[in-house]
């Protein structure tokens, strides 16, 4: 009888914080249960030969937003399946009440469950989600739903509170469906998160979307005026660094009252890295860790001019400079971790109204082919470096580590096995979402996953998705 399930032979393992090196993985009910020099062909009842290839582990999509636009269970099956091309194994999604999503307000003790049942059978990966405590109620569930439905991590919107009719053509009430959705608000989320981080195990944390809305008020208004700015270089113009500098001291502050674990999301420029440096050197004793996105390491408005507005998103696309200073902050540890911030969001959806496309776009499939062909093919960045980024660091940030995140012995076996020089230039089809445009499109890509293998069932073989279903909710 053959000791293990599945075995993963002939390839450089990455193990992140540690390095590379030549081992065999052996697998048994979905879990890593050796690393070893050579395991034998009959020792195990299915094989997958990585030689010539680096086997890594499964990669954490940690800023992801299933069915914000789209019925959730029908997005759950392409976006998660989009997820497998990029040898994301895990994703972590966000959700709020109010407009988008399922367009409702209510507690979720009656929401959430909807949620997770419309999700349930229809996920290619294993998931997870951050949620927005949009109300009082909500902040009052915040202990129920860390204990009981192992929810650790919840979101504050800083731009929400200042929506605005002339900026936005939206009423903040009625697109939040919240009562006071403010600075008073989020200190009063932060002071439930922090008294519950310290009664639990793991840690509980609060993720910002940092961009100041009283500020954007001004610079939309200002941008719309300027007939010299047009398309994503007039919406960057209008959502500028000031917006994410300020939000982010204002964080800073409320965090340093609170003691609160912090988050700051998707930062976007060079600016906004600075302040966050800042910040948390002047408030040593806080855990404020910093997430980019994939899209604000590699697309500026000078690179897509001409190409429409597909490439909306909040915050925006900034400019080279600012590309080169997050690369910077992801070399020098700055940067936490590296994030899709995946929204399937169709060209319908975007249409050629600067104000009122909607903002996002997928790019979940491209997490480790971006990284690998930017960070360690062109910058450097040691393959190691690249787990940590993709898999390892938010693993440890969302209380997924080391069942996730790493390969180990006792892990899930996620692996994403990579073939190093396979060189694609990205298209909608070969990201496998229902998202009908990329602003990546044409990008050639060096490094591409070859099988993507979550808990031990293989997902992606050889640029063929399997037809299962595996993906399970993850409490954390």
């Amino acid at each position: 009888m053959a000791k293990y399930d599945l075995a993963v032979t002939g390839g450089r393992v990455v193990i992140p914080y540690l390095g590379e090196q030549a081992l065999d993985i052996g697998v048994r009910d979905g879990k890593v249960a050796v690393l070893a020099e050579k395991i034998a062909p009959e020792q195990a009842e299915e094989r997958v030969d990585a030689t010539g290839k680096v086997v890594l582990p499964g990669g954490v999509d940690s800023h992801f937003h299933l069915g914000i636009y789209r019925d959730l269970s029908t997005d759950a099956e392409s976006e998660t399946t989009s997820s497998v091309v990029g040898g994301v194994t895990t994703v972590l999604s966000y959700f709020r009440t109010g407009s988008h999503y399922l367009g409702k307000t209510g507690p979720y003790k009656e929401i959430f469950p909807e949620v997770l049942g419309a999700v349930e059978g229809h996920a290619k990966v294993d998931y997870g989600f951050h949620l927005a405590p949009m109300t009082s109620e909500h902040i009052a569930e915040i202990p129920w739903l860390v204990k009981e439905m192992g929810v650790s991590s919840f979101k504050y919107y800083m731009f929400y509170k200042g929506l605005n009719l002339s900026a936005d053509s939206r009423d903040a009430r009625g697109y939040t469906m919240a009562d006071e959705y403010d600075l008073g608000h989020l200190l009063e989320i932060m002071e439930a998160v922090s008294n519950l981080d310290s009664k639990v195990q793991g840690r509980v944390s609060v993720c910002l979307h940092c961009e100041q809305p009283e500020l954007l008020r001004v610079f939309i208004e200002r941008a719309k005026a300027n007939p010299a700015l047009s398309g994503l270089e007039e919406y960057s113009a209008a959502r500028p660094p000031l917006t994410e500098r300020l939000a982010i001291e204002e964080a800073g502050v409320l965090a340093d009252a609170t003691q609160v674990r912090v988050n700051l999301l998707h930062l976007s420029s060079a600016l906004a890295l600075d302040t966050a440096t800042s910040v948390s050197r002047r408030y040593p004793g806080l855990d404020i860790q910093a997430e980019t996105t994939l899209h604000h390491l590699v697309l500026s408005t000078s690179d897509l001019k001409g190409q429409g507005i597909g490439g909306k998103v909040n915050p925006p696309i900034r400019s080279r400079r600012d590309n080169d200073a997050l690369w910077d902050g992801v070399r020098s540890g700055q940067i936490s971790w590296v994030a899709s911030d995946h929204a399937c969001c169709m060209e319908a959806e975007k249409g050629d109204d600067l104000w009122h496309a909607q903002p996002g776009f997928g790019g979940t499939a491209l997490m480790y082919p971006v990284l690998i062909s930017e960070g360690y093919h062109k910058r450097g960045l040691s393959l190691s470096r690249v787990a940590e980024l993709a898999s390892a660091a938010p693993a440890r940030a969302y209380n997924l580590y080391p069942k996730k995140g790493t390969i180990a012995v006792g892990s899930d076996a996620d692996l994403a096995i990579v073939d190093l020089d396979l060189q694609l230039a990205v298209t909608p089809q070969l990201c496998r979402s229902a998202q009908d445009h990329t602003p990546f499109k044409g990008v050639v890509v060096k490094g591409w996953p070859v099988a993507t293998i979550l808990r031990g069932k293989r997902l992606l073989e050889n640029g063929e998705v399997t037809s299962s279903w595996p993906g399970r909710y993850i409490a954390r």
